[in-house]
């Protein structure tokens, strides 16, 4: 589908999505200097009375449901062939699948967001709607000091509560979507949708959505939560949005107490150990540390700490990753990318320098080094000196012209290292950047 000049009075920059149903597209108003998300229905459903009067209702429920926490709608129209279109504030956070396209979010930060949600869908609910299809990438991110601001998107499946017992279309996502909407005329009410909260809290927590019949994932209290949202009776899952929420909030305030104790009792010990490390790397090749005047960042438990250089700095993520991308069992653990852009660098066509560091539990499986198709050419392996560790590092050169990687594993302070550095150009920072590279304690 062609990018056209404008939608409206709005001025078409790209598009940002597109599903069965309807594109969306990034858009300008220059009149309030702001940016826009259209959402236009697809052409060839515009005859169809059914699907054009649902995109239309939807309009009219997220106007209704008005919440700082779900998606407004701001303008509607019409285009010349007559496909109706919605406009939405422009969500510059991205989506929650996007976030998840990384791996599982630490719990805390899960529990928060799914709470979040519990909270929007409590107003739709107190509005008498349904949303019907809650899943991550419905769920969108506006970029607010201290934590982004979740809000929940897409009511194209909302329905009114008082219809709820007569639907006879079976509606949502497999995965996502409670047993009972897969029944035609099985009847629905606000526990189909804490069912849906529960399953996008498993992804949160997992890194995949639920699969029926195993239990779900999470310790006390977050598996009694996850496992309660998740029954397959809806009589014995939470009574309302508000009340998961609210077990939501709790759980992850005990969280966040325990947190703040080991940050407490990790700064007291910081120094020291901080102090070891430098004494264990004095002795190793790379134990100059970095270029003056670079740029250091460290994960969000403080693991691992990297410097880069000014220009490759920009965008820091530090929630963690998953070791399964090493062929290791999968899982969270601490990590951090650090670019100017860091959705942008993960493509291998991207030309964007960064790093990437991330700490594995050792004694299991032997970790596995990503290959790089052509042409990328592999340079002869070498070892080198890190952090007490003897590093192997696996250079691949000539990919996407100027574009080189260089993958490194080692064994430090009792726990496995793997680092990426992607480089633009033909000098070769591998060796500064492990020079700046700083451990802490890790089990």
């Amino acid at each position: 589908m062609p990018v056209p000049d404008k939608i409206g009075r709005y001025r078409v920059l790209r598009r940002i999505g597109s599903g069965a149903f309807a594109t969306v597209w990034l858009g300008a108003d220059d009149a309030l200097d702001a940016s826009v998300a259209i959402k236009v229905l697809a052409d060839n459903w515009t005859y169809h009375a059914d699907l054009r009067a649902r995109f239309e209702e939807e309009g009219r429920i997220m106007r209704r449901a008005d919440s700082p926490l779900l998606v407004r709608v701001l303008d509607v129209g019409e285009l010349p062939d007559g496909r109706p279109y919605l406009v939405m504030p422009f969500a510059a956070g991205g989506s929650l699948a996007e976030r998840l396209a990384d791996g599982p979010l630490p719990v805390e930060e899960a529990l928060l967001v799914a709470a979040d949600i519990a909270d929007a869908v409590a107003v739709l609910h107190e509005a008498g709607v349904l949303h019907r299809d809650l899943k991550p990438s419905n769920v969108l991110f506006q970029p607010a000091p201290g934590r982004d601001r979740v809000l929940v998107a897409d009511l194209g499946l909302a329905k009114a509560l008082a219809t709820a017992s007569g639907f006879t279309i079976a509606a949502g996502t497999p995965g996502y979507a409670a047993p009972e909407q897969a029944r035609l005329g099985g009847g629905l009410d606000v526990r189909a949708d804490v069912y849906g909260i529960g399953a996008t809290l498993h992804h949160m927590l997992t890194g995949r959505p639920p699969v029926p019949g195993e239990r779900p994932a999470g310790k006390k209290p977050v598996g009694d939560i996850v496992r309660r949202a998740l029954h397959p009776d809806p009589r014995k899952r939470f009574e309302s949005a508000a009340e998961l929420g609210a077990e939501l909030r709790s759980a992850a305030d005990s969280i966040g107490q325990v947190t703040r104790r080991r940050k407490v009792w990790r700064t007291a010990t910081l120094v020291a150990a901080a102090a070891a490390v430098l004494a264990v790397s004095a002795g190793s090749a790379a134990a100059g540390g970095p270029p003056p005047g670079w740029v250091r960042v460290r994960d969000a438990g403080g693991v691992l700490s990297i410097a880069v250089p000014p220009a490759w700095a920009g965008q820091l993520r530090d929630a963690g990753w998953d070791p399964a991308a090493l062929r290791l069992p999968a899982g969270h653990a601490p990590g951090l990318v650090v670019t100017k852009d860091v959705v942008a660098w993960a493509d291998p066509a991207s030309v964007l320098p960064g790093v990437f560091a991330g700490a594995f539990t050792t004694g299991g499986p032997q970790p596995v080094l990503p290959e790089h198709p052509a042409p990328c050419v592999r340079r002869p392996d070498r070892t080198l000196a890190v952090a007490g560790g003897q590093a192997l590092i696996r250079r691949w050169t000539a990919c996407a012209g100027s574009v080189s990687y260089s993958e490194v594993l080692f064994v430090a302070r009792g726990f496995g290292v793997y680092v990426q550095v992607k480089q633009v150009g033909a000098v070769d920072r591998t060796d500064e950047v492990l020079a700046g590279l700083r451990l802490s304690a890790y089990s």
